[in-house]
């Protein structure tokens, strides 16, 4: 588990024990939102400035992802920013804790919000990335919103330091998933490392059929073939999963794409559906097909943040309160509503291959994507509801078609998401996480949109 450093502030003159208390508490509030803290306290603005030194000291004993100025009482400016300073490089939350009232009424306070109306300027001229909370005396603390944001900005050190993979580049010459290295790794962090498909082919030859058996008795099977699979079909995806997941796990990727449509359909005649299935069940990677750049991003900003697998829908079609959002492949077993459920289903001109179609969760959710525009990065995201998709197909299956998986996503504002859309490929995580979202893009400087 990652850490956050944690300091109590409170003025020299205000009595000691009051300060240790409302710090004590609040430190306690953080420990029971899972933050494992790297703390000290109090931190008084004494002439000598031994308990700076002391703070400096403590906090110099253990890295940690951001800085939580606790500020339980009136404290001089300079007391805090002797000890932050250490710490500008890192995401920092000012947090002003409130005083109380006595059994006779009486409010008593400690000046927390002196204290930190005097520093929150200071924070912001002085470039800090920060997150201001105060409390209310007689309201939930502040503690959520804290951790919250510690939480976004563990998942941004993470971020930094990132792999995904991708087999191919560019498929069908879309324009919407391309990406910019440089600038990508200068703002979020993460590598995207592509191979080449012919990688991918000549392991598949090394894996023996004893080993593909293998993948299909144990997870395959697994499965609720609603026809009776393609013996060869079962083979061959075993065989192309085994040769990604080897380069996946000797590379570190956490998230994975392959060229779909101009890669594995047309050069090796064989849709790779099963294969970001097997992925993501077994292996627990994000998958999103078609060379996706920053969909594998979205993904890792969602997966980092949320603990959830970030899976992808595209759009089919627009309704004036809701979107039918749907895939025309795979979906992962992390959002199957019920069995994963797969059938033989060809497209088109397109072999045969094993087609997911399995139902989603309903629910509420939080779909969003990153996209890049003039020079600057940009999170469009909105909070919706999923519900159980009215009966469609998409045309160009065979007969009778199957029902993809997919949901009906309600939205507050079609229109405006319509206007802002930004790729055919979306991501979904359930609950509720703009804020969470908010937070990891304010400390990474990506807007919001």
């Amino acid at each position: 588990m990652k850490k956050i450093g944690f300091v109590g502030f409170g003025e020299v003159n205000t009595p000691v024990d009051v300060i240790i208390r409302k710090c004590s508490l609040a430190k306690e509030q953080l420990e029971a939102e899972g933050l494992e803290l790297v703390s000290v306290f109090p931190v008084a603005d004494d002439y000598e400035e031994k308990d700076i030194t002391k703070a400096v000291d403590a906090l110099a004993k253990e890295p940690f992802d951001a800085l939580i100025l606790c500020i339980a009482g009136w404290i001089p400016t300079h007391a805090v920013i002797k000890v932050a300073e250490h710490y500008r490089h890192l995401p920092v939350v000012l947090w002003g804790l409130c005083g109380w009232y006595e059994d006779d009424g009486r409010l008593v306070t400690t000046a927390d919000q002196a204290g930190t109306t005097g520093l929150r300027k200071t924070l912001a001229d002085l470039g800090y990335r920060f997150k201001y909370v105060y409390d209310i005396i007689g309201k939930p603390s502040g503690a959520k919103k804290v951790a919250q944001y510690c939480r976004a900005a563990i998942a941004a050190s993470e971020l930094r330091h990132a792999k995904a993979g991708m087999m191919g580049y560019r498929d069908m010459n879309l324009y919407g998933t391309l990406f910019d290295g440089a600038s990508l790794k200068k703002v979020i962090g993460p590598e995207i490392e592509s191979f080449e498909m012919l990688e991918v082919a000549q392991r598949y030859e090394k894996f023996t059929d004893a080993e593909k058996e293998e993948v299909i008795n144990k997870y395959m099977s697994q499965w609720k073939f609603l026809k009776e699979p393609n013996r060869e079909a079962q083979m061959r995806a075993a065989g192309y999963y085994l040769a990604v997941r080897d380069i996946c796990r000797e590379r570190g990727y956490e998230s994975i794409s392959l060229k779909d449509v101009d890669g594995m359909k047309k050069l090796l005649g064989y849709p790779p559906a099963p294969i970001f299935m097997l992925l993501s069940d077994v292996d627990h990677l994000s998958t999103v097909p078609e060379n996706d750049a920053l969909g594998e991003i979205t993904q890792l900003m969602l997966r980092h943040l949320t603990g959830q697998c970030a899976a992808y829908l595209e759009f089919y079609e627009f309704f004036e309160d809701r979107v039918l959002a749907g895939v025309p492949d795979f979906v992962p077993a992390e959002i199957v509503d019920g069995e994963v459920t797969v059938m033989p289903a060809a497209f088109g001109e397109l072999s045969e291959g094993i087609l997911n179609v399995s139902k989603v969760k309903p629910g509420e959710l939080t779909m969003c994507r990153l996209a890049y525009a003039d020079g600057e990065y940009y999170l469009h995201m909105v909070k919706g509801t999923g519900v159980a998709p009215r009966r469609w197909e998409e045309c160009g299956w065979t007969q009778p078609a199957p029902q993809l998986p997919g949901l009906e996503v309600i939205l507050e504002d079609v229109e405006d998401f319509a206007d802002k859309v930004a790729c055919q490929h979306y991501f979904i995580a359930y609950g509720d996480h703009t804020g969470a979202l908010r937070d990891l893009c304010s400390i990474l400087g990506i807007k919001i949109i």
